[in-house]
């Protein structure tokens, strides 16, 4: 992951776009990456959607990802570590017993 994050670093500064990178934009980018995201699957079967639209797909994917890890960056918040937090958060939250095949919030569980 590392490898990636510094790639990406690079990339951005090669270009000197950490001017336009901030906290706030970063995240209204992921936000407009994620809707694009979004728009494949509009008014579409799901299945028949990732069959037709795979490539779009993998790069609208490819995009939120990319914003996350250069605010993930700047904000100094190691992924592995957020990641493995919100898991054990979850595993709180969604116990097997109760919520094993249940698509309910953990509110309602």
């Amino acid at each position: 992951m590392e490898d990636i994050i510094s790639k990406l670093i690079e990339f951005r500064k090669e270009r000197d776009w950490e001017q336009f990178h901030t906290p706030k934009d970063l995240a209204i980018s992921i936000s407009l990456e994620a809707s694009e995201l979004l728009e494949n699957f509009q008014w579409k079967d799901s299945q028949n959607t990732v069959e037709q639209n795979l490539p779009q797909i993998k790069e609208e994917l490819a995009d939120v990802l990319i914003y996350a890890m250069y605010l993930a960056h700047d904000l100094n918040i190691d992924i592995k570590e957020a990641i493995q937090s919100k898991i054990e958060k979850n595993k709180e939250k969604y116990p097997v017993g109760k919520a094993f095949g249940s698509n309910k919030k953990y509110s309602e569980l």
